[in-house]
């Protein structure tokens, strides 16, 4: 039996306030006399991916005051971040507390390394938070798994504000996940909890790139429903009825779009795709009974669409005290999620030093 939907899913709750404004920087952000959790201060976030470098300059309440985005420069990330740092500085009204940055992988706690990145393995053989500290004279910067970090924004600002307990996950060109309880981001016994995306969905599946075989990942990706995709169009003789059959160069987006405009076809794989995460959340929610799980990443802008599909099968699946139990709903900070996530885990950091 699967409960009525309407009691988990909205997506209209708390939008974050967006500003724009310039001004000239002022002081040293490493002054120790600094009151760092003070509404005077500001702090900067920046989240990095395969392809793109993001950051903010947020206000004590996660608000955006300016941006920065650019394509990823594989061979100088750490001097491409630092160049964004400085022009958010020279923008800032208020002093500098603290700035953190998301990257695609997995980072150590202890030493603030970057431990794994399959992305952009280069963060890993340098080490990213000694050259940021180096080059911007802040001592406040801390490294977070980008997950994490959006998870945090999400949280703070987003569609999970409001909530206790989140479970978080970004579905994208891979598939992330995190869990916040009681207000604080759970890191797990070794400091890599929240891989959602290795879940195993089917055991005769194809091979992941984390080396398991049948990870959600593997049907769920973008690229992977892009796979998907094709191979049903080369075996199946109807779906040639289907607009993506006139370009082979179709990407997730374009099967999504297709979906809103009444392609039957593209309809069907974006709701496979819902059905095989909605399995993978069955699992969050009866492990974890967790008041709210937001979905976000790029493959979530096909909207009710994918989300209908996630919440009739989770709720198919899942033990339903537990489900009854949870809203479902949709990520809203796109794109700023990871940088506002950054900076606000950076200042709570330095708050909870300064405490």
């Amino acid at each position: 039996m699967t409960a009525p939907q309407t009691l988990y899913y909205n997506t209209h709750c708390y939008p974050p306030q967006t500003h724009f404004s310039k001004h000239v920087s002022l002081g040293d952000s490493d002054d120790m006399t600094t009151n760092y959790t003070s509404s005077a201060n500001n702090y900067i976030g920046v989240g990095i991916s395969v392809s793109n470098m993001r950051a903010a300059l947020v206000n004590t309440d996660g608000q955006v005051i300016s941006r920065r985005e650019a394509a990823i420069d594989r061979d100088a990330i750490a001097p491409q971040i630092i160049r964004a740092i400085a022009e958010l500085r020279d923008e800032a009204a208020q002093n500098i507390a603290a700035i953190g940055v998301g990257v695609p992988g997995l980072v150590d706690p202890n030493t603030e390394r970057v431990f794994v990145s399959s992305d952009l393995p280069s963060i890993v053989r340098g080490d990213l938070h000694a050259e940021l500290i180096g080059a911007t004279g802040i001592n406040h910067i801390l490294l977070e798994n980008d997950a994490n970090a959006g998870a945090y924004g999400e949280f703070q600002v987003g569609a999970g504000r409001g909530s206790k307990d989140m479970f978080y996950v970004t579905i994208g060109a891979g598939i992330g996940g995190a869990i916040i309880l009681d207000g604080k981001i759970w890191h797990g016994a070794s400091g890599f909890a929240g891989e959602f995306g290795h879940i195993t969905i089917n055991t005769d599946g194809i091979e992941c790139v984390c080396g398991n075989t049948g990870c959600l990942e593997t049907v769920a990706s973008a690229p992977n429903i892009v796979r998907r995709t094709h191979e049903r169009l080369h075996r199946d003789g109807t779906s040639s009825l289907s607009r993506l059959a006139l370009n082979r160069e179709f990407t997730a987006a374009d099967i999504a779009r297709e979906a809103k405009n009444g392609d039957d076809f593209a309809l069907m794989m974006i709701e496979r795709t819902g059905r095989y995460i909605g399995a993978a959340i069955a699992n969050v929610i009866n492990l974890l009974n967790i008041e709210r799980i937001v979905l976000g990443g790029g493959v979530m802008e096909a909207g009710d669409l994918i989300l209908d599909a996630i919440i009739r099968e989770a709720g198919r699946r899942s033990f339903q005290p537990c489900f009854e139990a949870t809203q479902i709903v949709i990520s809203q900070l796109s794109t700023d999620g990871v940088p506002i996530g950054a900076a606000m885990l950076a200042r709570d950091a330095v708050h909870n030093v300064a405490g």
